[in-house]
């Protein structure tokens, strides 16, 4: 089994979520008390946030540039970034390194062909619905993608940052999500992609009347198979 080294704290919510995910994929498919040989390298949000929140994505990318060749000293085979806004800086975190980066939007773009799905509508920050860094990895494998509108945006990003970071699952906040995909999907979304490793701790499948890509699912799956490949 490979080690998988991970990128975490932002959140670490959501990088929890990662853990139990990985381990109970590992466990499922090699049975037993088998678990995930993995590395942690957990930064502080609050540092990273603000570097978001000004633009300086040069420092972000420093740091986790940084954190990346820990875990390669440390005995990682590949990494994981547990957040999908961070991959931003990919390749700041891939010059420091010699091992591969598993990118979220490549493992979610897969998932979504396997669906035969071509129009897919993308939640997450402000940063990734609006720049394209994230959206061109699924354009490029051949899908389309549709945001919300702007003040749906900003709300989104307020959920996110002001509740789902903070551990806030809100019922009235669920409700704006369910609202935001169904008006998606009267645009001709045929799935949506939760593309903030958060959003999965509020809505589910459930909750929707299309499919729902959860990308922190997606991405510790894809982990998991790249630990168990030969």
């Amino acid at each position: 089994m490979k080690t998988i080294g991970m990128i975490g704290g932002m959140s670490w919510e959501s990088s929890a979520e990662y853990y139990r995910l990985i381990n109970e994929e590992v466990r499922n498919r090699l049975g037993g008390l088998h678990s995930a040989k993995s590395i942690l390298f957990s930064v502080d949000f609050e540092e990273v946030e603000r570097w978001q929140a000004t633009g300086d994505w040069e420092k972000a990318g420093n740091l986790l540039g940084q954190a990346a060749a820990a875990l390669e000293k440390a005995g990682a085979d590949f990494i994981v970034i547990c957040t999908n806004t961070m991959h931003k800086v990919i390749s700041d975190i891939e010059e420091n390194i010699s091992i591969p980066v598993l990118h979220i939007g490549e493992a979610t773009a897969r998932r979504i062909h396997d669906r035969q799905i071509r129009k897919v509508g993308l939640l997450g920050t402000t940063y990734t619905m609006e720049m394209d860094f994230y959206k061109s990895r699924l354009t490029s494998n051949g899908v389309e993608v549709l945001i919300p509108e702007e003040k749906e945006r900003e709300e989104i990003n307020r959920i996110i940052f002001e509740e789902l970071c903070m551990g806030k699952a809100v019922p009235s906040s669920r409700e704006f999500f369910q609202e935001t995909i169904q008006k998606l999907a009267s645009k001709g979304a045929e799935g949506i992609v939760l593309g903030c490793t958060e959003i999965g701790l509020l809505i589910q499948e459930k909750h929707a009347a299309i499919p729902l890509f959860d990308t922190t699912a997606i991405h510790a799956q894809a982990a998991v198979e790249q630990a168990l490949s030969k």
